[in-house]
């Protein structure tokens, strides 16, 4: 794609190709997802000599010009039909010229008769991301959301160093910069003004295999915290491989301190004993230093009670439920006025809103005012499968009733307020009829109400917690035990074992008072797998 005139764009802003050219970001993803990480066949057309800068053109280095493909397609010609290029014109006398020049010219035809990509009448995707990498206030208030989120998918843009990465967010639109935790990398060259700092042994080894490993690759990250500078740290998976420990595996790093509060501590420290065995890279001169045996005092963590206000907004089908943190509610209360506000001055054109998987928008709720959403499914047929980011709730709607989202009241503004929690200590019945009655009592309880809530441990997918009636303090959870309506998870760290035992023994009474899952007995022994239980 070539970068047309700017005359939409502040002249201020720095320009970044891959988000503001149209259809760049289009044409680097089909790339990326076609080809990363695949055997491809090269066909050297020409060599085009190099040249010198002239007041148009800058120079140019010699460049080798090929045809990729890969299971007998044309990557070029693909790119082409789908109009996220066009194809070069030259002079009759200039044979330097693909081999294919005339598939791609028929493929260019067909793009532009078709309307593909570049050639279409609509309007040009606009892609407005969010560059956090340095910002430090900006990082500060993204912090929390990310920590929230567990793991998110992040595509890996460049690799700085062995340890330090830029990633794009694709759901939360915005790019950030990324530090491993709990290693030590060796560093890389710096070129400091009036010096220049050589790496240290074996950086340039450690930088070429994280390339090789993630660049341009979907991976997930759990963001940690984050340092002085604005840079988010955490730990970086690509198919169920640990970036930090596949490292200290690789003898490319040393573990850091650090990584004794992380649950990748028995791991990393395995491998860095291998690697230390090998004598390899960073190890290569280690010698293991005679010590005394010593008979360790193990130090028993204790269970934190940090109770927070929330305002339960929503209750799903499985048990999960969507709170918003109090603190923040006047924001939101202002921001959601001000949005309406504006929106009442500037009504939204029907039809301007061309809903795609990802976007945010706001959307007319059946009480006929706009919220902030997030598209999440479109179908064909004009149904729109929405999020309620604030709030947790899901809704199918036509079209019509999506308008764009300001910018002025995007995530990058105020972060989704809606966070998704289940509960701890419980198992949610299978059974869907339990299930619903389950439900039905939590609805009941504390939807739309204000509850206190304790993060206990996290889990697949979100945190789970317990939650407590914001006047009684008691717990949410345990009265579903004391009704029977749910079964204790058993779990066997120790912090947890006077709350699982109080949890146990309100089982065994609602088992006695034959309440709700027990009214028929205790159904585990022999009927735990029809019941959708197991012990």
């Amino acid at each position: 794609p070539d970068l047309s005139p700017l005359s939409w764009q502040d002249k201020n802003r720095k320009l970044r190709p891959l988000y503001d050219i149209p259809y760049m970001f289009e044409a680097r993803e089909f790339l990326r997802k076609k080809l990363i990480g695949k055997k491809v066949n090269v066909s050297v057309d020409y060599i085009r000599p190099a040249s010198s800068a002239t007041d148009t053109v800058p120079a140019f280095s010699e460049r080798t010009c090929a045809t990729v493909s890969i299971g007998g397609i044309n990557i070029a010609e693909a790119l082409v039909s789908k109009g996220l290029a066009t194809v070069l014109r030259y002079r009759q006398d200039d044979d330097q010229r693909s081999a294919h020049y005339d598939e791609l010219l028929a493929a260019e035809a067909r793009a532009i008769k078709n309307g593909k990509g570049l050639h279409s009448k609509k309007e040009v995707p606009i892609h407005r991301v969010a560059d956090i990498s340095g910002d430090t206030q900006k990082a500060k208030q993204f912090l929390p959301f990310l920590q929230r989120a567990g793991r998110s998918e992040a595509v890996v843009e460049y690799v700085f160093s062995g340890s330090r990465l830029k990633l794009f967010l694709p759901k939360e639109t915005c790019l950030i910069t990324f530090l491993l935790a709990g290693i030590e990398c060796p560093r890389g060259a710096r070129n400091v003004p009036g010096l220049a700092q050589e790496g240290e042994p074996f950086s340039e080894e450690a930088t070429l295999f994280t390339k090789e490993l993630v660049l341009q690759r979907e991976v997930e990250v759990e963001v940690e915290s984050m340092d002085k500078a604005g840079n988010f740290i955490g730990w970086l998976h690509i198919e169920g491989v640990n970036l930090s420990v596949a490292l200290v595996e690789q003898a490319l790093s040393r573990v850091h301190f650090t990584a004794e509060r992380s649950p990748y501590c028995k791991a990393l420290l395995a491998a860095q004993d291998a690697a230390k065995q090998r004598k390899e890279k960073v190890w290569s001169h280690y010698e293991e230093t005679p010590v005394e045996e010593v008979v360790p005092v193990l130090e028993e963590k204790e269970r934190t009670a940090n109770y927070k206000p929330v305002f339960v907004t929503e209750i799903t089908d499985d048990l999960h439920f969507y709170v918003q943190d109090v603190e923040t509610g006047a924001q939101l209360e202002k921001l959601m006025e001000n949005m309406r506000a504006e929106v009442g001055a500037h009504p939204p054109v029907e039809g301007s809103f061309v809903p795609r998987r990802g976007d945010f928008c706001i959307a007319k709720f059946v009480d006929g005012e706009w919220y902030r959403a997030r598209v999440e499914k479109v179908e064909s047929g004009g149904k729109v499968h929405i999020f309620y980011i604030d709030y947790g709730n899901k809704e199918t709607l036509p079209p019509s009733r999506l308008a764009p989202l300001p910018p002025a009241f995007s995530p990058r503004v105020l972060p989704p307020q809606a966070t998704e929690y289940a509960f701890a200590f419980i198992q949610v019945p299978q059974d869907e009829e339990a299930r619903a009655d389950a439900v039905d009592s939590v609805v009941r309880d504390i939807q739309n109400t204000q509850c206190l809530l304790n993060v206990e441990h996290l889990g697949p997918g979100c945190p789970h917690v317990t939650l407590q009636f914001a006047d009684s303090k008691s717990d949410v959870g345990l009265g579903l035990v004391k009704e029977g309506l749910v079964m204790v998870e058993p779990r066997k760290e120790r912090q947890f074992q006077k709350v699982i035992t109080e949890y146990l023994n309100a089982q065994e009474a609602a088992k006695s008072a034959r309440l709700n899952l027990w009214r028929y007995g205790d159904f585990r022994a022999d009927d735990a797998d029809e019941f959708g239980y197991s012990r």
